[in-house]
């Protein structure tokens, strides 16, 4: 929900400097899907994507972890105990 986003802090990670960012921002530029139609400001629907985590057992869900903001993630010992009882 909104109060987990406002209260999770972010930071940036260390990557060499400024010129690792350099390298960064290059690489990421060459590999991002930009549709050709965007206009300077917009944000490509792909970075607003993060990640999940899911425990499935044929057709059904057991877990299913959706992360609100990038580098947010579940409860490990608690998706690693539903995945070891679904395995069993």
């Amino acid at each position: 929900d909104r109060e987990d986003v406002k209260n999770f802090k972010m930071t940036a990670p260390e990557i060499g400097g400024f010129r690792g960012w350099l390298n960064y921002f290059g690489v990421v530029s060459k590999v991002s899907p930009i549709p050709k139609d965007m206009k300077f400001g917009e944000v490509p629907e792909g970075v607003l994507w993060v990640g999940g985590t899911f425990v499935i057992k044929g057709d059904e869900v057991l877990y299913q972890w959706s992360d609100k903001v990038p580098g947010n993630h579940p409860d490990i010992r608690e998706f690693v105990n539903i995945a070891k009882a679904a395995a069993a």
